[in-house]
């Protein structure tokens, strides 16, 4: 009973993400997207961190034009997730690239400081609105600043280890993961999902939700075998 609700549930998130009319049940259960074709396999996955929860997760870039498109499509899907399912986000790291380590570094430092609300759509805006480079790490403060962090806050947080551990693991992720482009999706650390295969930003999503509706699916399954 449980799994074909969730199924609905999904095709109304992305659909609700995109735009799109709301699928009936008939339709949703019968869409089919498959694998080597709409999404990859990802061997070996990658290990998430989350047990008990399906991790849809976001490989995305400050600089990334796509991504930055991309932004208010994932942050309506996010807002409608059911019990189960959360978002995390990946910053890319290609070729130990300096600057986008700093941009890597620039998440991080959100996440950790906690103030994703005011900053990140404000360190996007500042590079795809404004215009403005963010090359270094006084550019970077600025925006954090201006948008109610301390400086000294900011200069702690950006310049600790635990950030720059953050942002090795997001660089062994994204090769673990094989990620060639923003935004990309992995579903639970088994499946990949980028534009190419997918036709189009919100067919990401969907093929998300379908995919996160399997992984439900099979927790739900373990979890009544162990009872």
């Amino acid at each position: 009973m449980l799994g074909w609700l969730r199924v609905v549930t999904f095709a109304a998130v992305a659909a609700l993400s995109t735009g799109a009319a709301v699928l009936s049940t008939g339709a949703v259960a019968q869409e089919q997207y498959q694998e080597g074709v709409h999404y990859d396999l990802i061997e070996p996955a990658i290990h998430t961190g989350v047990s008990d929860r399906v991790v849809v997760t976001e490989f995305f870039s400050y600089g990334c034009g796509h991504c930055y498109n991309f932004e208010p499509l994932l942050e309506s899907f996010e807002s409608r997730l059911p019990e189960g399912v959360v978002v995390q986000r990946t910053p890319v790291i290609w070729n130990n690239n300096p600057g986008m380590k700093l941009l890597a570094k620039t998440y991080y430092a959100v996440e950790v400081l906690d103030v994703f609300e005011p900053v990140h759509g404000a360190v996007f805006n500042t590079i795809h609105r404004q215009r403005k480079r963010l090359s270094s790490p006084e550019a970077v403060r600025a925006v954090f600043v201006e948008n109610g962090v301390d400086a000294k806050d900011f200069d702690r947080a950006f310049g600790s280890f635990g950030i720059d551990s953050m942002v090795r693991q997001a660089a062994a992720r994204t090769e673990g993961a094989r990620v060639q482009g923003t935004p990309s999706l992995m579903v639970n650390g088994k499946y990949r999902i980028d534009t190419r295969q997918a036709g189009s930003q919100a067919n990401m999503l969907k093929i998300a939700a379908f995919l996160a509706d399997k992984e439900l699916a099979r927790l739900e399954r373990a979890a009544n075998a162990a009872d």
